[in-house]
């Protein structure tokens, strides 16, 4: 994908670095997944003259129009694994279910649900004459083809979610389709209410190329995928037959607007100055420089994403971070929380855990404070681990070799520029500890090929995955063996028992025997000090004042533009 924004220049005293490359075809799939690497959402209103809040009438309603949309990132396709495809193919695709904001889950295409005493074989019954946008029925058949089409790779990240434990589908008849599974999997709902299960026409599947439906994927939802100009925008048209909305969608029926044109605007500046211009109704990614007067002018909503936040994933089966002592030192090194702050100006939390965010269900608080700012423990901890010399510009020497990190991370693609400046921060921050960070920024196309996926390519890197549950400890945590490698273990940490804590959770009878193996998982994981938390992955929307009900959906922050309407 071209990338139209102008290269980041890092000011002049920061050590950036770039590196070669190569191609991982597996691990390809994975780290689409992994960026994609959400149950908090913060709903505020401008106090501006005119703004009002979404659902609140303030003029008449207006049929029809376009809807101009601007947003930060633009991925190779509709549809994939990657939340920014999520936040795409959410417009074209219904799923089984659906979640609230308080964490409900609530009948989509599928009206109701079963588990058997085993909770090992899920029913589903669903809705009556839904049809694909292609002509073909919405039926049982084709639910379990799409369950059988990601068990065999057609998403990466499904198969990080259920892979483990789906065994096969079934269609009873045609409105009841039965899913089984090798081993309970209690957030199995939670999981399916995300975008990357969304619902395609097996027609299309089989028909058509991988190419055409990871750009333009058939599905029953409110919109159809029309034109798609690279490094500009996609426009969704609308789909005048749809009739399977979601139980919380604000509205049964076809969407209220004629056509979405989402445009992809990398620049800050560029994309909040469309909505002044009158150029964009809404956008995504609010830049915090502008939040303020964003809520004083336009309906903003900002949306924590759960799942795992925006962290620093450490390498601890190559380089310095082998050793727990250097990895704990380096959590104890920076001022986490003011790099954030200042970076993000107070808009973006900080997020001291590195496995769980604090929109999460299953989320242990406790390990939030367990390496807070102290650089004397953090000198302390690298003397005990025979760092003890420096040369002449303060880092730390052992053996020859400099205490040297390089920071791998996607710039304008995982990390925004306000990340990128954090990053900075930190790397300014540890410096009188003995630490030389090299921030090594890479590109979209280079992250997601694997070219910075193994253990010689990074002693950390910056990521984060969306999920609507704890078990995405699971994802992350899974042991990477050669017989069973796992690619979104980005720290190569291996712990049987940690493993099986996790597995004990997942497969809990309740939710709160789920949560209390969750938080000793996370808690262990936190004394390993093997991720290090930053930040929370948010999403945020700004609206002009006639743009009415455009909501962000509670399992991963997808804006939802079936229910917006225009009023005069």
């Amino acid at each position: 994908m071209e990338n139209r924004q102008p290269a980041y220049q890092p000011p002049a005293d920061s050590t950036f670095r770039r590196r070669g490359r190569h191609r991982t075809a597996a691990v390809r799939t994975a780290l689409a997944g992994s960026a994609s690497v959400l149950a908090l959402l913060l709903a505020g209103c401008g106090a501006g003259a005119g703004v009002a809040g979404a659902g609140e009438g303030s003029g008449e309603k207006v049929e029809g129009g376009t809807l101009r949309y601007a947003h930060l990132q633009e991925p190779p396709c509709i549809y994939g694994g990657w939340v920014q495809q999520a936040f795409l193919s959410r417009q074209v695709l219904d799923s089984l279910v659906s979640q609230t904001d308080d964490g409900k889950i609530v009948p989509w295409l599928a009206k109701s649900w079963s588990v058997s005493d085993d909770q090992k074989t899920w029913t589903f019954k669903l809705k009556d004459g839904v049809k694909f946008t292609d002509g073909t029925p919405v039926d049982a058949k084709a639910i379990a083809d799409n369950f059988d089409y990601w068990a065999a790779g057609g998403n990466g990240t499904v198969q990080a979610h259920i892979g483990e434990y789906y065994k096969s589908a079934k269609a009873v008849d045609a409105g009841t389709v039965e899913i089984a599974l090798k081993a309970p999997f209690t957030p199995l709902l939670s999981a399916l209410s995300q975008g990357y299960f969304g619902i395609q026409s097996p027609t299309a599947l089989k028909e058509r190329t991988d190419q055409q439906n990871c750009e333009a994927p058939i599905g029953s939802g409110p919109f159809t995928v029309g034109a798609w100009k690279r490094g500009e925008s996609v426009t969704f048209e609308k789909n005048p037959a749809y009739n399977s909305a979601p139980e919380n969608a604000r509205h049964q029926g076809p969407a209220y607007v004629d056509n979405i044109v989402w445009s992809f605007v990398q620049d800050n500046t560029s994309r909040f100055g469309s909505l002044a211009s009158g150029e964009s109704d809404a956008i995504g990614e609010v830049p915090t420089v502008d939040f303020e007067a964003a809520k004083s002018q336009y309906q903003v909503q900002q949306y924590i994403t759960p799942g795992r936040p925006v962290t620093l994933s450490l390498n601890t089966v190559k380089g310095p971070f082998t050793d727990k002592l250097v990895r704990q030192a380096f959590a104890y090194s920076a001022d986490r929380k003011a790099a954030v702050d200042s970076a993000f100006l107070g808009v973006v939390p900080f997020e001291g855990n590195g496995t769980v965010s604090q929109s999460t269900p299953g989320y242990n608080k406790d390990v939030v404070d367990d390496y807070p700012f102290d650089q004397a423990k953090a000198n302390e901890l690298l003397d005990k681990a025979g760092w003890t010399e420096r040369n002449a510009d303060g880092v730390r020497v052992k053996d020859g070799k400099e205490l040297t990190i390089d920071l791998v991370f996607g710039l304008n693609s995982i990390v925004t520029t306000e990340g990128a400046t954090a990053l900075q921060n930190l790397q300014e921050q540890v410096k009188p500890v003995g630490f030389k960070v090299n921030l090594v920024p890479v590109t979209q196309a280079d992250l997601f090929s694997g070219a910075y996926s193994t253990p010689d390519k990074y002693d950390a890197t910056l990521g984060y995955w969306t999920s609507p549950h704890a078990g995405i400890l699971y994802i992350n945590f899974r042991q990477n063996t050669k017989a069973k490698p796992n690619y979104a273990n980005t720290t190569f940490y291996n712990n049987a028992a940690i493993e099986k804590t996790i597995l004990k959770a997942n497969s809990a009878k309740t939710t709160e025997e789920a949560n209390k193996y969750y938080a000793q998982a996370q808690q262990a994981l936190s004394d390993e000090a093997v991720a290090v938390g930053l930040y929370t992955q948010t999403s945020s929307l700004a609206v002009q004042p006639k743009l009415k009900d455009v909501w962000l959906e509670a399992s991963q922050g997808e804006p939802v533009f079936h229910d917006a309407y225009f009023t005069k």
